[in-house]
């Protein structure tokens, strides 16, 4: 029997499960808060690691012998800053493939790099810049003009370059000069009205793994078996859970069927993530008010929605302001746990709340305009309507039971939303309960069939 432990070094918690590889069951499950240095350099992300894996071994005494996987969003995540030409059109995209590389996007700048944008730049601290500009063949001048002023800062970042093809020679060759570490990848707006997100996902990726992880020294020690936290992660978690969405939706085979189009909820502390996989109409002929196109696999983030840091903004945005008081006290104490019923009934209105707002921002709506051509359907963002399967995610959805999924989830389902809203109709409503979204995106590169084995859970409904 082939064992592997999957293992998610979160923002709060780290989760690990372990899993048979032959038949895709889950064996063990363990958490635990995650362990990050202090300001005295006292602590090591594989502190908390060390106690999910002896809460395995109780499990399971098979597991310090398994292979390991991880992903990892500790110590702030991605950072990415988006450095573009129009910000309609480029910057935008940029923005747009950053959120799907799992990363948290920390500013975005258009129009030509100055001294005020470069200094926006350093202060936003991003781990990753992603330069894009001017579709291929076209503008070359402000994609090569932000070139050269990286160089000159010099920015001393690495730097992800998915602009113009014809001009990336020009573009690596002045990073180079002045020691920028970057990787070119295809344009991601090769022509108007296309986006080509999986080059620049794949570079931002690679990045990552090969500069980021280890300069966030959140781990100076080696494991039972003397691996380093560099050595044991694979990506991103978000870009992780991303992978295992796509897995979940498309399956890997006529065989190994799909569940159908997909979306994720995942309710944070500080943020709310939607991850959706659904297949786009090509007949569909609403007109779009975008000028970039959307994609099957799509991922947003919004940062004014959670259950603890966001919490007040939550509910703002909401319009609770019986909620208000309870929103403080998250806020101001970031680890509280409920209580009592009153409390747990507070968690999951804020919940319900950021759920609702953060499915409405991704999904975008219809109306009907009228044009040159008559009463056409105008629609903007993703239309989630016809959503065979929808999953949440986060501890409030974990420990809420089917309560959580009846005051939570399924109030952001039906068919009959004010303003045009294009939430998902009637899904099948499940929880990820035991983390396997993660671990079959980890899986899904050189194990597929045990990670779509794992997934089975999910597309069984709850």
């Amino acid at each position: 029997m082939s064992l592997v432990v999957c293992v998610d070094f979160g923002s709060t918690f780290t989760k690990a499960v372990l899993v048979d590889l032959d038949s895709g069951d889950l064996l063990a499950t363990a958490s635990h808060p995650t362990t990050l240095p202090d300001a005295d350099g006292v602590g090591d992300v594989l502190d908390g690691y060390d106690a999910c894996m002896a809460v395995l071994a109780e499990q399971d005494p098979r597991a310090p012998d398994a292979d390991v996987l991880a992903c990892s969003s500790a110590g702030g995540g991605l950072r990415i800053a988006v450095v573009g030409n129009e910000e309609l059109v480029t910057a935008e995209a940029g923005r747009r493939v950053a959120l799907s590389s799992g990363g948290k996007v920390v500013l975005v700048l258009s129009g030509g790099l100055d001294a005020a944008k470069l200094a926006d730049l350093r202060g936003s601290e991003p781990d990753v810049v992603l330069l894009v500009g001017g579709t291929d063949g076209g503008n070359a001048e402000v994609l090569e003009s932000d070139a050269d002023a990286l160089a000159r800062t010099p920015w001393t970042g690495p730097v992800v370059v998915a602009g113009n093809i014809e001009s990336q020679p020009v573009v690596a060759s002045r990073l180079a000069a002045s020691g920028t570490p970057y990787v070119l990848a295809d344009n991601v707006v090769p022509k108007i009205g296309v986006l080509a997100p999986d080059s620049a996902r794949r570079a931002i990726r690679e990045i990552f793994l090969s500069h980021v992880i280890g300069g966030k020294h959140l781990s100076s020690r080696t494991d039972a078996r003397g691996r380093t936290f560099v050595d044991l992660v694979r990506g991103a978690t978000p870009d992780v859970v991303l992978t295992g969405v796509e897995l979940l939706a498309r399956g890997t085979d006529d065989q190994h069927r799909g569940a159908g189009d997909v979306v994720v909820v995942d309710v944070g502390g500080a943020t709310t993530d939607v991850h959706s996989v659904v297949e786009l109409d090509p007949e569909d002929s609403g007109l779009a008010r975008e000028v970039v196109a959307t994609t099957p696999v799509t991922r947003t983030v919004e940062g004014d929605l959670g259950m603890r840091w966001s919490a007040v903004s939550t509910v703002e945005a909401a319009g609770r302001d019986d909620l208000a008081a309870a929103a403080l006290r998250r806020r101001t104490h970031p680890d509280f746990l409920p209580a009592d019923a009153h409390e747990r009934d507070a968690d999951l209105e804020i919940a319900a709340a950021a759920v609702r707002i953060a499915l409405e921002r991704h999904a975008g709506r219809s109306k009907v305009v009228v044009s040159p051509e008559g009463r056409v359907v105008e629609r903007s963002g993703k239309d989630l309507r016809e959503v065979d399967l929808m999953v949440g995610s986060g501890g409030v959805l974990r420990h809420g039971g089917p309560d959580g999924v009846r005051r939570v989830l399924i109030p952001a389902t039906g068919d009959a939303f004010e303003g045009g809203w294009q939430l998902p109709r009637d899904p099948v409503v499940v929880v990820d309960g035991d983390y396997v979204l993660a671990a079959a995106g980890l899986l899904a590169e050189d194990h597929p069939l045990a990670a779509h084995r794992l997934l089975g859970s999910l597309r069984s409904g709850y």
